[in-house]
């Protein structure tokens, strides 16, 4: 390792200054933090520093008044003409020790479209401004209660379709992607340091960083982010599913092969080849990882334009599928254009499936084997679910690597991409180091390194950014 201990930013968030910290956390905001529509309980949440007053104007407390700091006391809701609206719980969260950072207040009425929306309209009378969407959660990042990674965490757990997501998304928001960024990033910044140090000294004095000391600090880093790279993608396709492409020629089984995994008819099924003309997408959950199912049109010469239009949208299929799964008619001899078709496959993720297993099978494993080497093959039955869940394993194994489903971190597609550019530019500078073309190239190339992991954190960033991330939150949250 290039150093021994941590340098650079500290290990938490700071308020941001510059660009982004701006006039707007002067004003206080208001929004309806629940969902819409008749429940037990609604809550309107503000935040801002005139929080606590627009409560006390908004509100009749009892003769203990406004509650102190995270305790919940009973008043009344009133509304213009001093009347009692509702009779609603109140908390305080002060001052830097809330989700904000900020003064917030916390009105919870009772739950119905009505009440709580007459709550909002009295605060924004007295002044509150009428939140935008994740406005709350920005000035969590703006005044350093959590980094832009732990805030697209928050969008993650409000977005998870699974527990794997959901615990994926815990682990980002408790800041164990910050954590293991930011160790990244500082040891980039002060290897680069280490690099830029001896340019400003003259030829022959300068400090330097001997070959081998660079390639393996490069090549640790360069580990560092490759396993990052990996949890992070891990994480990625718990959020989004696995897109499963079933193809093959027509009649082989892949309608039946659907409506089996799905446990419903979903898809017409006939015994006329080229029933199905169009794609059908639909999802299941399988340990707690979303599988997202295509049936698509047989692979064939089309007999009229409809069918034409289909094999299309099957190959355009292909081309975006995770997993490709080929389904063989294991009861029918193998043809040229089958094994043409079977060749192919070594240029994508697939898994062979020979179906119609209770059936007397002419094509083996073996015989597919001999074909596609390389390839998995499963013999299964979609009319009586043999082979079904060994299938299911089969596409979680090879989406995830056969690696542990816990070491996920959720992230999204743009922050992937932060972390694929700084792997780049550490792989560029690992060349560049070991052709000796030039430690200030090596340092510029581990600087580009550094501002792709401080973009993913929110260290530089700008307001277009930050409102194309926070645009996509709910208003109250």
């Amino acid at each position: 390792m290039w150093r021994s201990g941590p340098v650079g930013s500290p290990a938490g968030p700071r308020p941001r200054t510059g660009c982004c910290a701006v006039d707007v956390l002067y004003e206080t905001i208001a929004a309806i933090a629940t969902a819409w529509g008749e429940a037990g309980v609604a809550i309107v949440r503000l935040s801002g520093p005139d929080a606590v007053a627009l409560a006390r104007t908004t509100l009749r407390f009892g003769p203990g008044g406004f509650p102190p700091p995270r305790e919940m006391r009973l008043a009344s809701l009133l509304d213009d003409t001093e009347s009692v609206i509702d009779r609603v719980l109140v908390v305080h969260f002060a001052a830097p020790r809330s989700y904000t950072g900020e003064d917030v207040v916390e009105i919870h009425t009772h739950g119905g479209t009505l009440v709580v929306q007459l709550c909002l309209e009295a605060l924004l009378r007295r002044g509150a401004r009428l939140a935008e969407p994740g406005e709350f959660t920005k000035r969590a990042f703006l005044n350093g209660r959590i980094d832009l990674s732990q805030s697209e965490g928050v969008l993650g757990i409000i977005r998870s379709r699974s527990a794997e997501a959901l615990r994926a998304a815990a682990r980002t928001l408790s800041g164990e992607l910050s954590e293991f960024v930011r160790e990244i990033r500082d040891e980039l910044l002060e290897l680069q340091s280490g690099l830029e140090v001896g340019l400003d000294f003259p030829e022959g004095e300068a400090p330097h960083v001997d070959e081998t000391t660079l390639l393996d600090a490069v090549a640790t880093l360069k580990l560092g982010l490759q396993d990052l790279l990996d949890r992070c993608s891990l994480g990625l396709l718990l959020r989004e599913g696995i897109r499963v492409v079933l193809s093959g020629r027509p009649n082989v089984g892949k309608s039946s092969l659907l409506n089996a995994l799905l446990k419903q008819a979903r898809a017409i099924v006939t015994a006329l080849p080229g029933t199905t003309r169009d794609v059908i997408e639909e999802a299941i959950t399988y340990r707690g990882v979303p599988i997202r199912l295509v049936d698509t049109a047989g692979l064939r010469t089309p007999v009229d334009e409809i069918e034409a239009s289909g094999i299309e949208r099957t190959k355009m299929e292909l081309k975006q599928a995770d997993i490709c799964l080929w389904l063989l008619d294991g009861s029918v001899p193998l043809d040229d254009e089958e094994l043409g078709y079977l060749r192919s496959l070594s240029e994508r993720e697939h898994i062979v499936l020979l179906n119609k297993a209770d059936k007397a099978h002419v094509v083996t494993e073996d015989d597919v084997h001999e074909i596609v080497p390389e390839s998995s093959v499963i013999s299964l039955s979609a009319r009586t679910g043999e082979g079904l869940e060994l299938l299911k394993e089969a596409i979680l194994s090879i989406a995830t690597g056969n690696g542990s489903l816990d070491a996920g971190l959720n992230v999204t597609a743009r922050q992937l991409e932060d972390i694929r550019q700084s792997l780049n530019a550490i792989v560029e500078a690992e060349t560049a180091a070991a052709d000796g073309v030039g430690q200030d190239v090596v340092a510029g190339l581990l600087g580009s390194a550094r501002g792709s992991l401080e973009r993913l954190l929110g260290i530089a960033c700008d307001d277009a950014l930050l409102d194309s991330i926070f645009s996509r939150f709910c208003v109250g949250k």
